[in-house]
């Protein structure tokens, strides 16, 4: 059983028609009570990380996720659910600590500098674009080397490359995959991505 933590950030149909193409149900699960009776975990999110945290702590579903996260059971977060995963963001952050995460990856999320960038670019960064992988994992099984995935985001994820799976280059080097265990984060859509997203889908399924 695939659960998919619905908490009100982000239109959720496309993640799960996505594993509806690769033969996987995945059901939306709005009551923190009944993670625990799930195999597989997905954190999806889109908008601002300060209102996803508030979201997720109004019933409890931020410490749920947390306890499931400690089964060993593999979690998946996705986009602004893969930036969830970490220690901080300075998103909205109302101090130099950064608006607080759920904490399972050390790390933060960082704004892009685009006073960095090897040459002008907009942000967000949209659009297809590489990832290129760091190291083996079952996540990006049967995958190539380097491969193109669908990107939408303003800020991205800083953490020592132990924890780093995937990088991407746009204006510099960031870290686009993560893993830390059995907790996966990636930064793009793979609900988005074509067959190279939907491998991916495939892949965590099989986990």
């Amino acid at each position: 059983m695939i659960g998919i933590v619905d908490y009100n950030m982000g239109n959720l149909a496309s993640v799960i028609n996505a594993f509806a193409k690769v033969g996987a149900d995945a059901t939306l699960e709005s009551d923190p009570s009944k993670l625990s009776q799930y195999d597989k975990l997905i954190l999806p999110g889109v908008g601002a990380y300060g209102d996803a945290m508030e979201h997720l702590k109004e019933n409890g579903m931020d410490e749920a996720v947390i306890a499931f996260a400690a089964t060993g059971k593999p979690l998946l977060g996705i986009c602004l659910g893969m930036q969830l995963l970490f220690e901080s963001s300075e998103e909205f952050a109302k101090d130099d600590n950064g608006t607080k995460g759920l904490g399972l990856i050390p790390g933060k999320v960082v704004a892009f500098d685009e006073s960095r960038f090897d040459h002008p670019l907009k942000v967000p960064h949209m659009g297809w674009n590489e990832l290129f992988q760091q190291k083996e994992t079952a996540l990006f099984t049967e995958l190539p080397q380097d491969f193109y995935l669908y990107f939408v985001h303003s800020f991205h994820a800083v953490c020592d490359d132990q924890y780093a799976i995937g990088k991407t280059h746009y204006g510099y080097e960031f870290v686009s995959a993560v893993q830390n265990g059995n907790i996966y984060g990636i930064q793009p859509h793979p609900e988005k991505s074509h067959e190279n997203g939907l491998k991916i889908i495939e892949n965590f399924a099989k986990l």
